[in-house]
């Protein structure tokens, strides 16, 4: 029988985009009422005189759509293939905590420093999953 404990953490960082994504509207919306911004500033994305404050929940929307799909598919492989390991689970909920924090650096201080940080610890975790992956596969 398959361990869905590998799949909590990817409905997790499901919930917390899904989260993100609400920031969107919510920024964009305030923006506009307060006459920041104008519908053609969102034509063909977001132009240059949309404020940093509306443009920065898109993009870590974006980011939070970039790698952590090999994240998703990392965690199915995990539940489909191969029986997940006390450590493969671990480190996926340390994977979804590094890009909470991320999310969180970039949504408020934003200190580039610290994203590139959050950012690289949370690429070697990832990796560490694939590497995992892959050694319970070739057994």
């Amino acid at each position: 029988m398959n361990n869905p404990s590998i799949l909590y953490p990817v409905f997790a960082l499901a919930a917390w985009t899904g989260l993100v994504l609400l920031l969107i509207p919510i920024a964009r919306i305030g923006a506009a009422r307060r006459r920041e911004v104008v519908a053609a500033d969102f034509k063909v994305g977001e132009s240059l005189a949309v404020p940093d404050a509306v443009r920065i929940p898109n993009r870590n929307y974006m980011n939070l759509l970039e790698l952590p799909v090999l994240f998703y598919v990392v965690c199915v492989l995990f539940y489909v293939a191969v029986i997940p390991s006390p450590t493969a689970i671990g480190l996926a909920w340390a994977y979804v905590a590094l890009r909470v924090l991320h999310s969180v650096v970039h949504l408020t201080y934003n200190h580039v420093i610290h994203r590139l940080i959050l950012f690289a610890v949370s690429n070697g975790v990832l990796f560490t999953l694939w590497i995992l992956a892959a050694i319970r596969l070739a057994r």
